[in-house]
This record gives structure tokens, C-alpha cells and sequence, in this order.
């Protein structure tokens, strides 16, 4: 298989590119600028431009790009982020739909920041969009995957949770605290933090690459709910240090501002519903074992 991939040199792309070039398959990259090689793409979301022609040919594509959500949320933050994912999905998807010989499957990726603050309530691919900024955004993400859907090209949207991996994203940055046992509960710990190990997350990319009856949107997501009363203890527990040391809310707004009610005091309890109907065989149901397997990948 021949797959294209936006995003690729990202955490998640580059685990995902080495999954697919082990298993034999050949992957190319949607690139920016000079820095282009033997069969890659260039594109520039921001000026709006393409290759079509470098396009054809490929089986599947996979979107991962989009701006790091991490960091305080000025108005130029914001734009960076949602125009990062919307404007690029549309360049892309619009592309892919015009050019005369289409991927058979695209395979985008979405966040559970699309439900907001669930409070305690389960939220399934079901449930409806939430409040705030992320919720919006992530409803847009999605809905500019349109041209592909309505061009025939079988699109799947896997929701993910707080990836789990040493090597970025939310985990990395909690990792110092941690271990200097500094670590704690976020606010009152009691909202729910959904997450998935990336190695979980690849083998979802795969599967959704291969298996042609998945598509729409699905809960990227461990089975396994957790607060974040209990994902600190277990943290805790597998770094072998203490967590007595909480996270104040209102020091978290003053040095954060929304991004904290959005992304560390809002409660997601988001569910796998679609996955655990197809009999999803999970490979990091468990929060402390996929903890340990991925800190032990490092």
C-alpha cells in the first residue's frame, strides 16, 4: 500500500510511519517548503496550494497536521489552531476529490475535545457536540472533510484521547513534575481524563487503513474510564514517587486561562462505543500496564 501522510514527522506520524514501512508499506509525506524528497508532496494550507498532481497514485492517505494545541490561547493561538486544521482538511480533502484517481480510504484525525465538559455523563460517538472553543473546532475539523465523503472516498475520524507516550504530548510534560514528586490531582480530580496509548492509537490508524467497514466518526479512547484522581495515583505508582501535591484550579485558569477548563478541569468520559461493538481487540485496555509500555518504549 502506498500512503500519504500529512503530519508525518509529528509523535503520533512518526510511530505510525514506522508501523507501515515495518509491515512493507510505502509511505510519503505532505511537506511544507524545500525540504521535499522522492515522492513527497508540497503543500502550503495557509497560501492555499497543492500538488495535485504528485496526489495520484496513492491508496490511502492519512491527516494528522494541525497546530499544538499546548500553550496560552491568544486570539493568534486560537487562529493558528483552527485554521491549521480546518483550512488544511479542505485544501486537502478538496484536492483528493478532483484529481482523477482517488485514494480508496482517508483516515483523519479528530479529538475528544468535540463533547466539552461531559461532567460525569458517558459520552458515545452518539452524543452531541459540546461547548467551547476545542468543541468547535473539532466540528469543523471534521466537517471539512466533506469533499472526500462526497466524492466517494471512504473517510474515517478516530476521536483520540490524551495520548499516552514519553516522547510528547500531554504525558512528556507531566513526566518532570512527576518524578520530581511534585506531581498531584488537577482541581478536584474527579473529571474523567480520556486517553489512549499511542501504541493503541497506531494500531487504530492501521486497522482503519485496512478494514473497509469502518468509517465515520469513532471514539478513540481506552475502554477503561479514569478520573484524574486515579490516572495521578497510577501515574504516581509507576514512576514510584508520591502524588500528594494538587493542581489548584484557580492557579491553573490564572496561568493557563481556557485552555485549562478545556483540557485538564473538564470532564470527559468519553466511551469506545463503535470499537467495542466491532470487537475491537485492545492492546492497552489497562491505564497502569499501557503506562509502563510506553514508558518503557520511551
Amino acid at each position: 500500500m502506498k500512503v500519504l501522510i500529512s503530519g508525518a514527522n509529528g509523535m503520533i506520524g512518526s510511530a505510525l510511519t514506522q508501523a507501515l514501512e515495518a509491515r512493507g508499506d510505502t509511505v510519503h509525506r505532505l511537506v511544507r517548503g524545500a525540504k521535499a524528497r522522492g515522492g513527497d508532496v508540497r503543500w502550503s494550507p495557509l497560501e492555499g496550494t497543492i500538488d495535485d498532481a504528485a496526489l495520484v497514485g496513492h491508496d490511502a492517505v492519512v491527516h494528522l497536521a494541525g497546530e499544538p494545541i499546548a500553550g496560552r490561547w491568544t486570539s493568534n493561538k486560537r487562529s493558528a489552531i483552527h485554521e491549521s486544521r480546518v483550512l488544511g482538511t479542505e485544501l486537502l480533502t478538496s484536492a483528493l476529490a478532483r484529481i482523477p484517481t482517488r485514494p480508496d480510504v482517508l483516515v483523519c484525525a479528530s479529538a475528544a475535545g468535540f463533547y466539552g465538559d461531559g461532567k460525569q455523563a458517558e459520552l458515545t460517538e452518539e452524543s452531541p457536540q459540546g461547548r467551547g472553543f476545542l468543541a468547535q473546532v473539532v466540528k469543523d475539523w471534521e466537517a471539512a472533510a466533506e469533499p472526500a465523503l462526497a466524492a466517494g472516498i471512504r473517510t474515517v475520524h478516530l476521536r483520540a484521547g490524551m495520548v499516552l507516550s514519553p516522547r510528547g504530548g500531554a504525558l512528556q510534560q507531566l513526566m518532570l513534575p512527576f518524578r520530581m514528586g511534585v506531581g498531584g490531582r488537577v482541581g478536584s480530580g474527579r473529571q474523567y481524563w480520556a486517553w489512549i496509548g499511542l501504541h493503541e492509537l497506531v494500531g487504530l490508524f492501521l486497522r482503519a487503513l485496512d478494514d473497509s467497514s469502518m468509517r465515520g466518526v469513532y471514539n478513540a479512547v481506552a475502554p477503561q474510564q479514569t478520573t484524574n484522581r486515579e490516572f495521578t495515583r497510577t501515574f504516581g505508582k509507576v514512576l514510584g514517587r508520591p502524588t500528594f501535591l494538587p493542581a489548584p484550579a484557580a492557579a491553573l485558569r490564572l496561568a493557563l486561562g481556557d485552555l485549562a477548563d478545556e483540557m485538564l478541569l473538564a470532564s470527559q468520559r468519553v466511551v469506545p462505543q463503535r470499537l467495542t461493538a466491532s470487537h475491537h481487540d485492545w492492546q492497552d485496555a489497562d491505564l497502569e500496564a499501557t503506562l509502563r509500555r510506553e514508558i518503557a518504549a520511551g
